[in-house]
C-alpha cells in the first residue's frame, strides 16, 4: 500500500504541471490574439501627438499641435457638438423604447414572439450599407437628409437591439413572482414596474444605455447618407478629413474617440457586476 502512494503522488503533480501548463499557453494565446487586435488602434496614439504636417509612424517630433487644431477649427466643433447631441438623444429613446420592448416580449404575450424579436434584431443582422440605403430613400422623401432629428432616428434603429439584448438577459433571470407580489398588495402596474421591476433591471438598462451611446456616436455609414451639411458627426468630419486633408487631426480625434469608447465599455462592465 505505501508503494503505491508516490505513484499516486507523482501522476497528480504531473497532472498539476499540465494543467498549469495548459493555462499558461492559453492566457499567452489570448495576449497574443488581444495585442493583435488592439496594436493597430493604438498605433495612432503616437500619432495624434506627431509635429509633423502628415500622417507619419514614428513620429519625427511630439506636440500637442493637432489637439489644439481641432479644438480651434469650427468644423470639428460642429461635428463634435452633432455626436454628442445625436448620441444623447438616442440613448434617452432607444433606452425607453428598448427596455418597453423586452418587457413586451418577455413579459407579455406576443404573438409570433420569435419573429417579432428578430424584426428588433435585423439592424444587427442586415449590412449597415444596406440599412443606409433604405434610410436615405425613405428620408429623401420626407425630407429628413441632413437633420439632426432624422440623424436620431436613423441611429435610433441601430442602437435598439443593443438595449433589447441587454433589458431581456436581466428580466430572464428576475423572479417573477416579485412582481406578481407587489400586484397582489395593491400596486398599480406602473408602480410595480416603477418600484420593483426597474430597480431590478437597472443593470441591464444601463449597460443598453451605454451601448446606445457609443453605436450612435461612433456610426459613420448610415450618417455618411443622411448628414448632409446640417448634420455632420464626428465620423463623417474624420472621413472627410481622410480624404482630403491627412493630416494628424483626424488621429488627435481617434484617440479621443479610443479614451472614450474604451470609458463606456469600463461603465458597462461595471453596471453588469452591479449586484441586483
Amino acid at each position: 500500500m505505501s508503494a503505491r502512494r508516490p505513484a499516486h503522488g507523482t501522476r497528480r503533480a504531473d497532472a498539476t504541471r499540465a494543467d498549469r501548463a495548459g493555462q499558461a499557453a492559453l492566457w499567452a494565446i489570448t495576449a497574443l490574439v488581444l495585442l493583435f487586435l488592439v496594436a493597430p488602434s493604438l498605433v495612432v496614439i503616437p500619432m495624434s501627438f506627431s509635429a509633423a504636417e502628415l500622417l507619419s509612424f514614428p513620429p519625427p517630433a511630439y506636440s500637442l499641435r493637432w489637439y489644439r487644431e481641432f479644438v480651434a477649427r469650427p468644423e470639428w466643433r460642429l461635428a463634435a457638438w452633432n455626436s454628442v447631441l445625436v448620441a444623447v438623444l438616442v440613448t434617452a429613446l432607444a433606452t425607453a423604447l428598448g427596455t418597453l420592448a423586452a418587457l413586451g416580449l418577455v413579459r407579455g404575450r406576443v404573438p409570433a414572439r420569435r419573429l417579432v424579436t428578430a424584426v428588433f434584431l435585423m439592424p444587427l443582422i442586415v449590412p449597415a450599407i444596406v440599412t443606409a440605403v433604405a434610410v436615405y430613400g425613405l428620408y429623401a422623401r420626407l425630407r429628413l437628409t441632413g437633420t439632426v432629428p432624422g440623424m436620431v432616428l436613423a441611429h435610433t434603429v441601430l442602437a435598439l437591439p443593443f438595449v433589447v439584448i441587454n433589458v431581456s438577459a436581466v428580466l430572464q433571470g428576475l423572479d417573477p413572482r416579485l412582481e406578481h407580489a407587489a400586484r397582489s398588495l395593491g400596486a398599480s402596474g406602473a408602480r410595480t414596474f416603477w418600484l420593483v421591476t426597474l430597480p431590478l433591471i437597472r443593470p441591464g438598462v444601463l449597460a443598453g444605455a451605454l451601448f446606445a451611446f457609443i453605436t450612435s456616436f461612433d456610426e459613420l455609414v448610415v450618417a455618411l447618407f443622411v448628414s448632409g451639411i446640417e448634420a455632420v458627426t464626428l465620423p463623417v468630419q474624420m472621413w472627410s478629413g481622410i480624404r482630403f486633408e491627412i493630416n494628424p487631426t483626424v488621429a488627435a480625434v481617434s484617440t479621443l474617440l479610443i479614451v472614450l469608447s474604451g470609458s463606456v465599455l469600463l461603465l458597462t462592465g461595471a453596471a453588469r457586476r452591479r449586484p441586483r
